[in-house]
């Protein structure tokens, strides 16, 4: 299944310049939404993963429903202020400043096996905070993976030695 022709392309949002990928249009497809789920759960059914963390928002779409096909635990990566117990954060840098991701210190253990998912890996900044966090926490990131990368903004270099996977891959802004 040619999962692209399932993404919208939105110019100018949220702001002037930028091409935005929405994924709606995909995941209100079920046979689409279903594939891409077959296809990131054949890859992962026997990597012994033991839990998966998603990046706020759309990142919990796709982790959550991998968490139970690979029936391990969930893990939510939030923005500042949205979890209630003790928690970590990362700091990652946008375009205009920067931002925070937070993870509850207790979410993973040491030596869990971790899959980080999001919907899309741009520069890199919001994966690899949560990957830190991971290692903070004494886990091992087995690999990171998306449904769309941006290959033209080289986000991928961020993660170092860390594995990564897309679905869908995009060379260019159009």
């Amino acid at each position: 299944m040619k999962l692209e022709k399932h993404i919208r392309t939105v110019p100018h949002f949220p702001k002037e310049g930028i091409m935005f990928k929405d994924i709606t249009t995909l995941l209100k497809h079920k046979d689409a939404f279903r594939f891409a789920i077959k296809e990131f759960t054949e890859r992962y059914r026997d990597s012994g993963i033991t839990k998966v963390v998603g990046a706020e928002s759309r990142g919990f779409i796709f982790g959550a429903v991998l968490a139970h096909e690979l029936n391990c635990g969930f893990v939510p990566a939030r923005k500042k202020g949205k979890l209630p117990a003790k928690s970590i954060s990362e700091e990652y840098e946008l375009e205009y400043g920067t931002d925070s991701l937070h993870m509850h210190e207790d979410a993973i253990e040491k030596g869990d096996k971790v899959l980080v998912v999001d919907d899309l890996i741009a520069t890199g900044g919001t994966v690899k905070a949560v990957c830190d966090m991971v290692k903070k926490l004494g886990g091992t990131v087995v690999e990171c993976s998306f449904l769309i990368e941006l290959t033209f903004l080289k986000g991928r270099e961020k993660l170092g030695n860390i594995p990564a996977f897309s679905l869908i891959t995009y060379d260019s802004e159009e």
